[in-house]
């Protein structure tokens, strides 16, 4: 039995497979340990059979040489789409640093075995309120699709045009800081009112220990009046998807 494989088709996916798993393996929770590696290999090569036929029409490199620019190309994109969209999903978790910040918790801080990486409480918390609010809505696949789009924007033989990548990435970073800190000010206002209500009261009553009641009460105000940033979860999540996916549209060269 002799089987024959259209070089082109093959040629295409293994350029698309290396954009999508460079992609995979920055964007959460695709990126964290939870995923094993296979996995994302195997994703890779699934959402990348979507568009081999498509692609294969494409003008493909036929030498070692421009196979290998291709690869790094598709690389970089990849590795470039998921850093900026990393970003902006890591703004719910920043949101929720900046609570255990103003409420306490920041010395709470400890090892995340997934993520890698330290986290607070409630930074851990909201990112995996924001995931499972990602996946239950079906917006992970929103962010798929738009980083499947851009194959259409950018050919896998195309340089992408760099000179652009930082405006996207300087709107990215302010919207990071924009969303976190919208999302956590009812609680940052909350708390900083209470701490100028204790300061007085330890002026008005000296003798009160500051710090054996500001903690205490702060602890307490933020377990108690943690959910005033829960309904700004899915409109965060949904408007954090469209600016992904336009992220991702602009670095393609899509307009």
């Amino acid at each position: 039995m002799i089987l024959t494989v259209d070089g082109a088709q093959l040629t295409a996916l293994l350029l698309a497979s290396v954009r999508v798993v460079a992609w995979l393996a920055v964007v959460p929770p695709f990126s964290t340990r939870g995923v094993p590696a296979m996995a994302k290999v195997v994703l890779a090569i699934g959402l990348s059979m979507s568009m081999a036929p498509t692609l294969a029409t494409q003008d493909l490199p036929s030498t070692t040489p421009g196979l290998l620019l291709a690869t790094a190309s598709q690389a970089l994109v990849g590795v470039a789409m998921g850093y900026v969209t990393m970003l902006l999903f890591s703004a719910v978790g920043a949101a929720g640093a900046l609570i255990d910040l103003f409420g306490g918790f920041a010395l709470a801080s400890a090892w995340d075995p997934l993520g890698m990486n330290m986290n607070t409480v409630f930074g851990r918390f909201h990112q995996m309120l924001a995931t499972v609010l990602l996946l239950v809505s079906g917006g992970h696949l929103l962010v798929i699709g738009g980083l499947l789009s851009t194959f259409r924007f950018l050919p896998l033989t195309g340089m992408p045009d760099v000179s652009s990548w930082d405006a996207v990435i300087v709107t990215a970073f302010s919207m990071f800081f924009t969303i976190a800190v919208q999302m956590a000010l009812p609680m940052i206002a909350v708390l900083f009112v209470a701490d100028l209500a204790l300061a007085l009261l330890t002026k008005v009553a000296p003798q009160l220990n500051a710090l054996n009641v500001m903690f205490p009460a702060k602890v307490g105000l933020t377990l108690l009046l943690l959910g005033l940033s829960f309904p700004m979860l899915p409109v965060a999540v949904e408007r954090l998807v469209g600016l992904a996916n336009e992220a991702m549209a602009t670095m393609a060269g899509a307009g």
